[in-house]
């Protein structure tokens, strides 16, 4: 089975030690047609031999080839032809349109000229993808933060979340981050445009979707600085980031040494974001450490026989219950939740009552985010709601909960709120009790997420010598 984009590129950039792509944008005056595509044709040639070596992608602009005609798009489709199988291909196209038009400018992109990713303008949401989408395994960049000049007259406008709680929302954020959070969360196969232009939206971005590729123009020509780029949206583990060069090597009498230096220049400032990324990792694991040790020492991790909502017997019961006594304790998990939520797209956080209710209303404070929690058992009086809070119907929420066994009340949850015309698309607990309910979540298309495992919490019982903590054959984690 053919590797998706993102997993061919992730391969070919480590093979390569390369995030250097290279335009192939023919930029010169010619007025017959057909000369321009011979020259076209020939120096795309020479650009690939000679940069091919340390480039991880070629994007060819369109622009530049449909500006001649029929001859030029066969130069295009010709240049195409010249790129290695398995070099991955951007074709920078910034797409537009819905329904059956949709349709047909993926099967242009996908079928015809067949490159394996194209650069997508979101501006008509979810629907205007959807056509794309469904050439499976293929990569769309779509456009967020561009690197033009005037980009910012819209795209980094303040703008209001919908109105939350029945009332106006006070929570503003830039237009690029809303529309970054919005269209990562419609597939995997979906990246962002950012130009590098703009270093502190690429860090904003980074920071909350810490997975995404990031297609980044804008460096040399249109004084987009490549050191600023490398810093701001490198990914944690050094890739994640695409440098787009095109005027400097295409009209560069040398570009293939011009592609070295940049590939050079990259892999430089990469070693040394990697290794100030690595000092943030160890103080965020510190952290977490830190953190776990606390709740041990509130005394939440038992030690004894235990029966569990489940019916199962454990040597060991996580009370976390107890978190609510300590308000120091309590504003630590906040952070840790806040964590876990802040890199996801939703409307609403649903707690499952009761233990997760605290928690999710201080996550709520921190994050600036309404919550609402399904009652597991509906009152007979009053109001008689099945869901306490306001919502709408069509509302993203995440599920919270502080512990998952074997996801029976979680499961209980969905049901009330998806009945409500509610849509569950994330789960986040503090600790997975790795009892097979992770599993079960995600059978059901949930994304799970959890910021430690029981058998972490267990490791570190053990290692500062607390009496009772089972043995880990006993337990099996």
């Amino acid at each position: 089975m053919k590797p998706s984009f993102f997993a061919n590129l992730e391969s070919v950039c480590r093979k390569k030690q390369s995030l250097l792509c290279v335009g192939l944008d023919p930029r010169f005056e010619c007025t017959d047609p057909k000369e321009a595509a011979q020259r076209m044709l020939q120096r795309n040639r020479e650009i690939i031999e000679q940069t091919l070596p340390y480039a991880a992608c070629y994007k060819p602009n369109i622009a530049f080839y449909e500006a001649y005609g029929l001859d030029g798009l066969k130069a295009l489709k010709e240049t195409l032809e010249l790129i290695p199988k398995g070099t991955p291909v951007i074709l920078d196209a910034k797409r537009n349109d819905i329904g059956q038009t949709a349709t047909a400018y993926a099967r242009a992109l996908f079928d015809y000229y067949g490159v394996d990713s194209a650069t997508l303008n979101p501006f008509l949401g979810r629907e205007s993808i959807r056509p794309f989408l469904e050439h499976r395994g293929k990569g769309l960049f779509l456009l967020c933060r561009t690197s033009n000049p005037e980009s910012g007259d819209l795209q980094a406008l303040e703008v209001y979340r919908k109105n939350l709680g029945g009332g106006k929302s006070h929570t503003t954020c830039p237009l690029y981050l809303e529309i970054a959070r919005e269209a990562c969360s419609w597939s995997p196969d979906i990246g962002l445009v950012i130009g590098a232009t703009d270093p502190e939206a690429l860090e904003t971005v980074r920071d909350q979707l810490p997975g995404v590729w990031i297609l980044c123009p804008g460096i040399g020509a249109q004084g987009g600085s490549l050191e600023a780029a490398v810093r701001a949206g490198l990914r944690e583990d050094g890739l994640g980031l695409l440098l787009v060069v095109g005027r400097s090597i295409y009209q560069d009498p040398n570009p293939g040494q011009k592609a070295q230096a940049f590939r050079d220049r990259i892999n430089w400032e990469v070693a040394g974001s990697r290794n100030r990324r690595t000092a943030r990792s160890l103080r965020r694991e510190i952290r977490r450490v830190a953190l776990l040790e606390e709740i041990i020492e509130q005394g939440c991790l038992k030690f004894g026989s235990f029966r569990l909502k489940s019916g199962a017997i454990s040597p060991h019961y996580l009370d976390l219950r107890q978190i609510i006594s300590s308000p120091g304790l309590l504003s630590n998990v906040a952070e840790a939740y806040e964590e876990l939520l802040r890199p996801l797209v939703f409307d609403r956080i649903a707690a499952i009552p009761v233990a997760a209710v605290p928690l999710a209303a201080a996550a709520s404070l921190r994050l600036g985010k309404p919550f609402i929690y399904p009652r597991l058992t509906v009152k007979g009086h009053g109001t008689g709601n099945a869901i306490e809070g306001f919502f709408e119907k069509g509302d993203r929420v995440v599920l919270l909960d502080d512990v998952i066994s074997s996801a029976r009340s979680k499961l209980e949850a969905i049901k009330i709120l998806e009945g409500s015309g509610i849509e569950v698309t994330d789960l986040v607990v503090l600790v997975d009790r790795e009892s097979g309910g992770r599993e079960e979540i995600e059978r059901r298309g949930i994304r799970f997420h959890a910021f430690a495992r029981i058998s972490e919490l267990l490791q570190l019982a053990r290692t500062r010598g607390l009496t009772g903590v089972p043995k880990k054959e006993e337990v099996g984690v």
